[in-house]
């Protein structure tokens, strides 16, 4: 393996590692609907610009109607969600409920033709994941730990997983852009659009104070649209073109695992055995299936 490879890798894993926690900065003084609007809209424009000028075709009608379908899916419906469950979710827990995705796209898969040929043993690994999961977000009596999450921010967060997966699913047939980063720019933007509306709808202005706005959320902010947005979406794009992709969902198992380490060094966010017996489980399960599963590809989609 190359330099560039294992640079493009390593940034992957950095950078969507540390934006959950990035997130939980942003949304301490930044309503969370239209934080993450300007982070999607911002490399929206400029990835779309961008791949224009560089010669690619203009989209047709059909490749904007998938690409707003799936913006909505993974973006709205996805990132939104995170992004308001982690104003009382610590960011390492939000990483782990989100690792859950190919847990879901199993179980979706399983009502589809392709789905119906599924290996069995990825389903086992899928209900191995879901006790996991359970693990980490059931009853505090469980293991007698002390810590409790949020069951909004609970619900709201396996509703993320459950949209980010559908949105996964409906991508893998949808007529989108040869151009990956075209589609992935006509994403941002949709994405963008669809949550400042959603910010506009649930009455975000009306607590939006400019003056109460931290430098600690600006800077959080500016990483996640230019880091975490773009430059990590580009590596990504990349890699998916010249680096197995069985080394490239790597990524689906370190970056919960960086969340969880961020989040305690730099938020004092609680580690404990039932953390940790939890994100063992949910990644091995998510590994399992990742290396048993006929379609690998739509599970190596991201959230954060």
């Amino acid at each position: 393996m190359n330099k560039k490879t294992w640079l493009a890798l390593i940034t992957i894993y950095l950078i969507w590692g540390s934006t959950y926690l990035a997130i939980r900065f942003a949304v301490e003084s930044i309503p969370p609907f239209l934080m993450a609007s300007t982070r999607f809209l911002v490399p929206g424009m400029i990835l779309y610009s961008w791949r224009r000028v560089a010669g690619d075709s203009a989209p047709n009608r059909t490749e904007w109607r998938s690409t707003i379908i799936i913006g909505l899916l993974l973006l709205v419906g996805g990132n939104g969600a995170v992004t308001w469950a982690e104003q009382t979710i610590p960011s390492g827990i939000a990483a782990l409920v989100v690792g859950s995705v190919p847990l879901w796209i199993t179980i979706i898969n399983m009502f589809t033709a392709e789905g119906k040929k599924q290996n069995k043993k990825v389903l086992i690994g899928a209900v191995i994941g879901f006790l996991g999961l359970f693990l980490l977000i059931g009853p505090t009596q469980i293991l007698g730990t002390s810590y409790d999450v949020n069951p909004l921010g609970v619900m709201a967060l396996l509703l993320a997983a459950l949209f980010w997966s559908a949105g996964s699913v409906f991508s893998r047939n949808a007529v989108i852009p040869k151009s990956p980063l075209l589609g992935t720019g006509m994403e941002f933007l949709a994405g963008g659009v669809g949550l400042f509306i959603l910010g506009t709808l649930t009455g975000e202005f009306s607590r939006l104070s400019i003056q109460s706005i931290t430098t600690r959320s600006i800077l959080s902010l500016v990483y996640l649209s230019l880091f975490g947005s773009l430059v990590a979406f580009v590596a990504y794009t990349w890699l998916l073109r010249n680096a197995p992709i069985t080394m490239v969902s790597t990524y689906a198992y370190v970056n919960p695992l960086i969340a969880i380490i961020l989040g305690n060094l730099l938020a004092d966010e609680i580690i404990n055995s039932r953390i940790l017996i939890a994100a063992f489980i949910i990644i091995g399960s998510v590994f399992f299936i990742n290396i048993t599963s006929r379609s690998r590809k739509v599970l190596n989609q991201r959230i954060n």
